[in-house]
């Protein structure tokens, strides 16, 4: 519950009338990719707000997944119709991540509802640093989910537990046993999955090809960074005479924390021939080569700040902002120079709780005060 004055009443019909003039505007970028643009390479991204495949029970949910995939992908679920429940909230909690981790800048991972459009809009379908990030927690976020899955049982004789370790002793002198997630099996499908879309894009852009393609790797190589070792004590009274360990997924926060460094610091590349192969190269020759685990893109980002059909951006106006912050999400940054208008609102929260025996919570409702910016 928001308790406002009658400024604030007004101020919030402004929003709302701005609200209504960014939908339209989302309306136009969907419109626009329906009828002019060709199927992207992260349009099956929108599997995590579609309702036109709830969820994939027969080849034909393949079919009817038609607008989100390319032929290639569409053959890929057709074979395998049981993993592809897990591919869809791989994309779920892709977005979700990318939205947490971009929470504070310009560009937000706003999302376009409509089933024709790609998830993120124009804003990803180039080869900015944003697109790099899009490409890779979106690759990992596959391949972490179907792995959990396969550890969990649910995808049936096709994949379970890792096991092709177990009985080995280690170098720190415990031995493997225990269920490790599958960590292989997940990537496998990823790259079978996720890169099917780039390698059905003939005749396009090599360099973009390229890029998605190492920005895709990458992403599923941040997940075997972060693969855990987890150990059981076995012995007398659990004394550890013998511990027996196996591997698990990590957090997937932490894998998006990586990506987002690995975003912060992304390699501006080209595409060159070197002898008879292909290669991405620094595009500032004083730069040291990328490794597999670093992003990288080919073209430079626009800054969000204004509308812009072409690039995606919804830009920030009506945005909240943090005017004692000098970082990013300060107003003076993610207003981009406009200004921002700063109100006072009352907001009732439960306070002073207290856990009774047994088994309540009883809170008080407190009233506080709380500044809000807005970007003009």
């Amino acid at each position: 519950m928001i308790v406002t004055t009658d400024k604030d009443t007004a101020l919030t019909a402004a929003n709302m009338v701005l609200f209504k003039i960014l939908t339209l505007f989302q309306l136009l970028v969907a419109v626009e990719f329906s009828f002019f643009s060709p199927v992207t390479s992260s349009q099956w991204l929108s599997l995590a707000l579609s309702s036109s495949v709830a969820k994939f029970n027969t080849r034909r949910s393949c079919d009817e997944a038609g607008t989100h995939f390319n032929n290639r992908q569409v053959q890929v679920c057709k074979r395998n119709v049981d993993v592809m429940n897990s591919v869809k909230f791989g994309a779920t909690i892709a977005v979700q991540e990318c939205q947490h981790q971009f929470r504070y800048r310009r560009w937000n991972c706003t999302t376009l509802q409509f089933e024709k459009s790609p998830v993120f809009g124009n804003s990803v379908n180039g080869g900015t640093r944003e697109a790099a990030f899009v490409h890779s927690i979106s690759s990992a976020g596959v391949a972490y989910a179907v792995t959990h899955s396969c550890s969990a049982g649910k995808l049936g004789r096709r994949c379970g537990c890792d096991q092709k370790n177990n009985g080995k002793m280690s170098k720190e002198g415990w031995k493997w046993a225990g269920c490790s997630d599958d960590i292989d099996f997940g990537i496998e499908f990823s790259r079978t999955f996720v890169d099917a879309r780039e390698r059905g894009r003939k005749g396009e852009d090599p360099s973009r090809i390229s890029m998605n393609l190492h920005n895709n790797n990458a992403g599923r190589m941040a997940i075997l960074k972060y693969m855990k070792i987890q150990c059981k004590c076995h012995g007398v009274s659990g004394s550890c005479k013998v511990k027996t360990c196996w591997r698990t997924l990590p957090n997937f926060r932490l894998v998006g924390d990586h990506i987002k460094e690995k975003f912060d610091g992304a390699t501006e590349v080209e595409l060159k021939q070197i002898g008879s192969r292909r290669v991405l190269l620094p595009r500032n020759p004083n730069f040291k080569p990328h490794t597999a685990v670093d992003l990288v893109y080919i073209d430079r980002s626009p800054d969000f700040c204004t509308p812009n059909l072409s690039t995606g951006s919804l830009g920030t106006q009506g945005r909240m902002c943090n005017r004692t912050s000098q970082a990013i999400d300060g107003c003076e940054l993610m207003c981009c120079g406009r200004g921002y208008t700063t109100h006072q609102e009352a907001r009732v929260e439960r306070c002073e709780c207290k856990f009774y025996w047994c088994c309540y919570v009883k809170c008080r409702e407190c009233q506080r005060r709380v500044e809000v910016s807005i970007c003009k």
